[in-house]
């Protein structure tokens, strides 16, 4: 069995990304939290108010032998539109960026030739603006965010943006979502 690994991407909510990453054979766990910009240790207003340059990401760590980081990016790419730029649906802000946030050059050269292969295929049919950079630091969000559509699966948002978020990659990751 090989070690395990991490990943940390955000596409608009982290409840969104991590509601479907958590489902994922393979995915061990999961945590929303904040990357990709300046301020220490943000709090959830603070990254809200736009201005911390972070983006709500969801770090995730995997099993590779049962699931791959270019199957997990085909996963992150079909729960988000990466041709929006800061927002996503009615999330708008730079912290609802797309974006990955790379560990090592292997993860980075995955990215990039996901995204290659999505835009020579015009998977899109508009430009992808997903940013990809080193992961700095991965600050976690406070308790109430983890886990957030497990613990209110029929609030408006969960069941209006979520919940079809979820059916979209069961459809297409059939075997791949418990």
């Amino acid at each position: 069995m090989a070690d395990s690994q991490q990943a940390t991407v955000g596409g608009g909510c982290f409840w969104c990304i991590e509601a479907v990453f958590h489902r994922v054979r393979g995915v061990t766990s999961t945590a929303c939290g904040y990357a990709g910009g300046h301020t220490e240790n943000p709090t959830y207003a603070e990254v809200c108010g736009g201005a911390t340059g972070h983006a709500e990401v969801v770090q995730l760590t995997f099993d590779p032998d049962i699931v791959s980081y270019d199957r997990l990016l085909r996963v992150f790419f079909t729960i988000h539109d990466p041709t929006q730029r800061h927002r996503q649906g009615p999330d708008i802000g730079p912290q609802y960026r797309s974006i990955i946030l790379y560990r090592d050059r292997e993860q980075r050269e995955t990215a990039e030739a996901v995204i290659s292969e999505m835009e020579a295929f015009d998977v899109f049919n508009e430009p992808i603006v997903t940013e990809i950079r080193p992961l700095e630091i991965f600050y976690p969000a406070e308790p109430e965010h983890q886990r957030y559509f497990d613990k209110a699966p029929d609030t408006p948002y969960c069941a209006a943006i979520i919940t079809p978020k979820l059916q979209k990659a069961r459809q297409e990751f059939p075997r791949l979502l418990a």
